[in-house]
């Protein structure tokens, strides 16, 4: 994860280097070598993304075009706002190292779960989790992801419940995920003050460029906005099908994805198939895009 990329690029190198002096330990080492379990656990695994997206921006931010709006699915986010210059990247590791430990932590005091919806449509999704909550037991849409892709999240009986009141209503599919807490619900608001507390010790500065938030799908560009949406994205729904037409309704054409994999690519396929995405996280994709 990011070993090809640091080893090509002086930029990158530099990123993991900053990154390993923040944390204290080899950060770069477990998300080279791994172990893949220990990688995984979201407390190395938030940071460890976010410093691959951030060292694949700085490898090609000079031959960017003109960039007039950022946004980042979840963790991403934070890593949007580094590439604005409102956050700096120790900033921006230390806090997501904190975000990671506090949503574990919340996952174990009040244990949850998720599942993947493939095929029902946002409102018939909603009425779902609505119906599978009971007294005590919650179950929300926690990622709108594309048009007929959504995630659920919340206690694990309402989300079973869920899962299969959405087979009844028609959906092709109900994936339960492999996760260590019930992200984006409500179970979250325990990490809510912790994570606030963190941010308020990180000198956020007004971004370049405006991100879009997970949270209003609207661009942010006031320091105090940013700080309180930040906080609010651990217990609200990445509303990401909003967020991707809010900026294709402002003009954008053209999407660069930064960082591992390309599954935002393919969401917004999904969600607006006029649009143009090129995914960067390693040097063959990076020499590819400096070619064209």
């Amino acid at each position: 994860m990011g070993r090809e990329l640091a080893s090509s690029f002086p930029a990158a190198r530099a990123v993991f280097a900053e990154a390993d002096d923040v944390l204290g330990f080899e950060l770069s080492k477990l998300a080279w070598e791994g172990p893949e379990d220990e990688l995984t656990q979201t407390h190395n695994a938030q940071p460890a993304i976010l410093v691959h997206s951030t060292a694949t921006y700085r490898v090609v931010q000079e031959q960017l075009p003109d960039v007039q709006f950022a946004a980042g699915h979840s963790l991403g986010e934070f890593s949007a706002y580094v590439a604005a210059d409102a956050l700096t990247l120790s900033d921006a590791v230390r806090t997501v190292r904190r975000r990671g430990e506090l949503m574990f932590r919340s996952g174990q005091e009040r244990p949850g779960t998720m599942a993947a919806i493939l095929g029902l449509d946002d409102i018939t999704a909603d009425r779902v989790c609505a119906e599978a909550s009971a007294a005590g037991s919650v179950c929300v849409p926690a990622n709108y992801n594309s048009p007929g892709q959504i995630v659920i999240s919340g206690d694990t009986a309402a989300v079973q419940r869920a899962m299969e009141l959405a087979k009844e209503a028609g959906a092709k599919r109900a994936l339960p995920l492999n996760v260590s807490g019930a992200f984006h619900s409500p179970l979250m608001a325990i990490a809510s003050p912790g994570l606030a507390a963190q941010l308020d010790t990180a000198a956020l500065s007004t971004p370049r460029f405006p991100i879009v938030s997970n949270v209003t799908t609207k661009p942010v560009s006031d320091v105090e906005v940013a700080r309180r949406t930040l906080v609010e994205q651990l217990t609200s729904p990445v509303r990401w099908t909003a967020s991707m037409q809010t900026i294709v309704a402002a003009g954008v054409k053209q999407f660069i994805e930064l960082g591992p994999g390309n599954v935002l690519a393919g969401l917004l396929k999904r969600i607006d198939k006029e649009t143009s995405c090129r995914s960067m996280g390693s040097p063959k994709d990076i020499e590819a895009f400096q070619g064209a």
